[in-house]
């Protein structure tokens, strides 16, 4: 298709800038009828320096070119060139590699990925933006502890599949209100860890309540409710206690639960323990 002008072929937009005039530095302004002039790259400038023809020994960075060694103010400039990109024409598809792409050229505000991209997020493989750390939680600030979105989630540990038995979904800690025969004691203490609870108290001065040998009594209180009834416990419980002299003895103590859920110990020790004796006990149960 004809057009009015010149032949394509005869297009160009090269610049003749101002001579550069030396003066024993390495780098120097390029200007153009005075004013400074930015160059599109340092391969597009072309220039001479007493006779000799300089090309690709210099660097540009905006209106600047660096020659890397100073040049002698004896030296004369005989002409820049600055050779545009002549006739712009969209590029044939498959033809822009990532060498013609300037380094930082492409930003995120021209990827087409989804989801919102922050501080806090990455660009996954999918072309997503997703959130860092797993799916479902996330980091305790500068703790650096996990927190999952539902707080019934856990970790299986020992397996690489979703096996309910080896799925530990719970761990607590805290005190409870321990009472022997209707009796409040001191305060006790509790470790939960999935479904087995450990439940300790201590009263270092007065247990205010007296264990008769051969006797029964029942502890309430405890944090968590039993699982089942009539069984005996993970570990038997062993009570502490002191004696006249100040020394400290010990013994086992037999126990089960009851259908509403209290723990009953009995003392078969032969052994008396008063009211006035420090009491220490350690139970160790599961829970639903």
């Amino acid at each position: 298709m004809a057009y009015i002008g010149r032949d394509t072929d005869k297009i160009s937009n090269v610049e003749v800038l101002d001579n550069i005039t030396f003066d024993g530095s390495s780098s120097y302004t390029l200007q153009k009828g005075g004013s400074n002039f930015t160059p599109s790259s340092a391969n597009t400038l072309l220039l001479s320096i007493d006779g000799v023809v300089q090309a690709g020994n210099f660097t540009v960075s905006g209106s600047t070119i660096d020659f890397g060694t100073a040049v002698a103010g004896t030296s004369t400039c005989d002409f820049v060139l600055h050779y545009g990109v002549g006739l712009i024409t969209a590029p044939s598809d498959g033809t822009v590699t990532t060498a013609k792409l300037a380094d930082s050229s492409v930003s995120l505000a021209k990827l087409s990925a989804t989801g919102t991209k922050d501080a806090t997020t990455f660009l996954r493989g999918d072309n997503t933006f997703a959130a860092a750390g797993l799916n479902g939680w996330s980091e305790d600030g500068a703790n650096n502890n996990l927190l999952p979105a539902n707080a019934s989630a856990g970790i299986y540990l020992g397996v690489n599949s979703a096996t309910a038995a080896n799925l530990l979904d719970d761990y607590e800690e805290g005190t409870w209100s321990p009472a022997i025969g209707g009796t409040t004691i001191q305060t006790g203490y509790y470790t939960k860890v999935g479904r087995m609870v450990i439940a300790t108290f201590g009263d270092a001065t007065n247990s205010a309540v007296a264990l008769t040998n051969g006797s029964d009594y029942t502890i309430t209180g405890l944090p968590f409710s039993q699982i089942g009834s009539g069984w005996q416990f993970a570990s038997t419980p062993t009570i502490s206690y002191a004696d006249a002299s100040g020394g400290y003895k010990s013994f086992p103590l037999t126990g089960r639960q009851d259908n509403g859920g209290n723990i009953h110990v009995a003392n078969r020790s032969g052994q008396d323990v008063s009211a006035v004796d420090p009491l220490n006990l350690c139970i160790v149960y599961q829970t639903n």
